[in-house]
């Protein structure tokens, strides 16, 4: 039974062109430089950026084709050592493959006894991933899905709780506006589908993974869900109570301070965090810390004539 590559040659359509001509880089190319020039061909030439061209559709097919041989160190050392034996594996029309010395045809059918890397391996693998079944017959191979790429965006802490637009800067320029969800956590990862590198066998594109860090915020802190606080209060309002108006990620409310509070007393407000996974909300818990003016002559007096009452000892907890 023929092998792809040599069923192809001898119905002349290979549909195939010199890789380095068809990629544009010298025979000399390094990898790198071979990747590079597939990406920006295949950016221009990509079916999504063309709907409708059958030529570019065509070229990216070919360009696709000249990548996956040439990114193959093993393949490419093989199809360059054909070509210096004098032989044209070359990838163009009838003439271009199969042309030996003097012209004669060059028989593709070699026996897999004589070992990993005949003409036989290189042209049935790249045909079986490109259409049909090679000469072995394997089935055809999906598309493989083009690679991600990855990207950090910080964003500031009211823009975590409550979501919003950000743009973001893509490697190789493009730029997105990624919505930001309500309740994002430092390190979350979000997942656009299609916003990555153009696959290099036509298939899907792949995602564009965004990674999100949070900036601190000059008084808020985050706990899980929870919001927190620390809320400067006077000491009159520590020893009588008050209503006190205190800020969170909604907005200021607020707030009844308990008559007799100390520093590091705790109000929970409820309801005011950041949204949870399940869509409820986390809390805000505010510390009071109690404040003293640095200096109150009058409040100076009064308290040189003060004395806690009997049996007050605001360091009992701590004595052994």
């Amino acid at each position: 039974m023929a092998f792809a590559a040599d069923r192809l040659y001898r119905q002349g359509k290979t549909g195939m062109d010199d890789p380095y001509k068809t990629l544009g880089v010298s025979k000399t190319a390094t990898a790198d430089e071979i990747r590079k020039a597939y990406r920006k061909l295949a950016k221009e030439l990509h079916p999504d950026s063309n709907p409708g061209n059958a030529a570019a559709e065509e070229r990216f097919k070919h360009v696709s084709q000249a990548f996956k041989l040439l990114s193959d160190p093993e393949k490419r050392a093989e199809y360059d050592a054909a070509a210096r034996a004098g032989f044209h594996p070359g990838m163009g029309g009838m003439g271009g493959m199969g042309g030996g010395p003097g012209g004669k045809p060059f028989n593709f059918r070699q026996s897999r006894h004589q070992g990993r890397g005949g003409f036989e391996d290189i042209f049935s693998d790249l045909f079986t991933d490109f259409g049909g079944q090679g000469g072995g017959g394997r089935q055809r191979q999906a598309p493989r899905k083009g690679a991600d790429v990855r990207q950090t965006v910080t964003v500031d802490f009211m823009q975590a709780a409550q979501g919003g637009k950000h743009r973001v800067s893509l490697p190789g320029g493009r730029t997105l506006d990624v919505a930001v969800p309500s309740g994002a956590s430092d390190g979350q990862v979000l997942r656009l589908r299609g916003q990555g590198e153009a696959s290099a066998m036509g298939g899907e594109p792949g995602d564009a993974l965004i990674e999100i860090k949070v900036a601190e915020h000059k008084f808020f802190s985050r706990a899980g869900d929870d919001v927190r606080l620390e809320l400067p209060i006077s000491l009159k309002e520590a020893a009588l109570g008050a209503k006190v108006r205190v800020p969170t990620i909604d907005g200021p409310v607020d707030v009844r301070v308990p008559p007799g509070s100390s520093t590091g007393t705790l109000l929970r407000l409820r309801g005011k965090g950041f949204a949870g996974s399940k869509g409820k909300r986390g809390d805000q818990l505010v510390r009071l810390m109690v404040a003293l003016p640095s200096s109150d002559e009058a409040l100076k007096a009064f308290l040189e004539k003060w004395s806690p009452p009997d049996g007050h000892d605001p360091r009992k907890g701590l004595h052994s």
